[in-house]
């Protein structure tokens, strides 16, 4: 096991253009660090330049103390899973996955081994002998995998190696990627646009938007407390409901006043008096009353747009003072598209941010 360490990393592209700028991380020693953010974010490009394959502006990075800006990335002892499996069609799965070794001149016997080793842990035994060609996509994922783990490596680093499965086959192999690093506990560096994959898979997520770091934490911190509006959009999904609101006093306190609700606000939101604000919501913390208890709600009317029955829970797509946000909902809920519906926010579930800064204020 490793500790990788990036310090003030930033790459500035030939034309100008600035890709990384300023990025500091620690992936520590046998945990899974998930980078996460859109396309266009950055965090292939910090892959590549962790892997050696793209070289660095400024800032350093480190495995295990020793800093390898100017090692080649054959000698960094890291093993990259692309998305593209990257697999050689003319070899096959043992010869595949034994490659790397015996570019290394490796010993026959090791070599074998090892593809023995890791063909076990990744349920290829019955395969070892069939083509690229012969493999379902899941199995080629493996195969990658199974390239990787014959190295023995110091770091993995995965570049969103389920992008080109589908919906089922990427829970699954979710699954087998989660079970595999808890059998290795090797320091793993995940890249991801999939806020569901980083959620299920990281220790700590990284959340990165135009080549600067967002915020660092674990999944649940950054999903009950977002530093900022684009964290609180990013994770979860549905995405949190917003709503434009001003921070007012009166009589009765300190209110959040959005329109067509107001919501009290206490800590930092509640020192914003005048300040324009944006409340969020998940739509997880939206109930209908009629099955729940009220106390703790702040009761809103709504009409009901929009149904959607997903089995285990109902999705409504729900309007009010000329604004639409998103509801969960049990399915005991009697609804259907234009009715009336009252609803609660949970009001200990409510985050408030600033406009103009997009900070979150607690």
């Amino acid at each position: 096991m490793a500790e990788l360490q990036v310090s003030a990393l930033t790459k500035v592209f030939p034309d100008g253009t600035r890709a990384l700028d300023d990025v500091s991380l620690v992936a520590r020693s046998g945990r899974v660090l998930t980078l996460l953010g859109p396309s266009g974010c950055g965090k292939s490009t910090l892959l590549r330049m962790i892997a050696g394959l793209e070289t660095i502006t400024s800032g350093a990075v480190s495995i295990d103390g020793r800093e390898v800006n100017e090692v080649a990335p054959k000698d960094r002892n890291i093993a990259m899973v692309f998305q593209s499996y990257a697999l050689y069609p003319h070899m096959t799965v043992a010869e595949n996955m034994g490659f790397s070794l015996r570019l290394r001149k490796a010993d026959p016997k090791l070599i074998a081994e090892r593809v023995a080793q890791a063909a076990k842990i990744l349920n290829l035994g019955d395969f070892l002998q069939r083509f690229p060609r012969e493999l379902s996509g899941g199995q080629r994922q493996r195969v990658a995998m199974g390239r990787a783990i014959v190295r023995d490596p110091k770091v993995f680093l995965f570049d969103e190696p389920l992008s080109n499965l589908d919906a089922k086959l990427r829970v699954q192999m979710r699954g087998e990627i989660k079970e595999l690093h808890q059998k290795l506990k090797t320091t793993a560096v995940y890249v991801t646009h999939d806020q569901i994959e980083a959620m299920t898979m990281a220790d700590r997520i990284v959340v990165m938007r135009d080549g600067w770091i967002e915020q660092i934490g674990d999944p649940l911190q950054l999903y009950d407390k977002p530093a900022n509006l684009f964290v609180a959009g990013f994770i979860g999904s549905p995405s949190m409901n917003f709503f434009d609101a001003k921070i007012v006093s009166g009589a009765g306190g300190t209110v959040a006043d959005a329109g067509f609700f107001r919501a009290p606000v206490q800590g930092k939101a509640a020192e914003a008096v005048g300040r324009d604000v944006v409340l969020g919501i998940r739509p997880e913390d939206i109930y209908d009353l009629a099955n729940a208890q009220q106390n703790g709600y702040l009761p809103v009317e709504t009409r009901v747009e929009v149904v959607e029955f997903l089995g285990n829970e109902l999705q409504l797509q729900l309007s009010a003072g000329g604004q639409t946000f998103v509801a969960r909902v049990s399915t005991n809920t009697q609804t259907r598209p234009g009715a009336n519906l009252r609803v609660g926010f949970n009001l200990k579930k409510l985050h408030v941010f600033d406009k103009a800064t997009e900070a979150a204020l607690r």
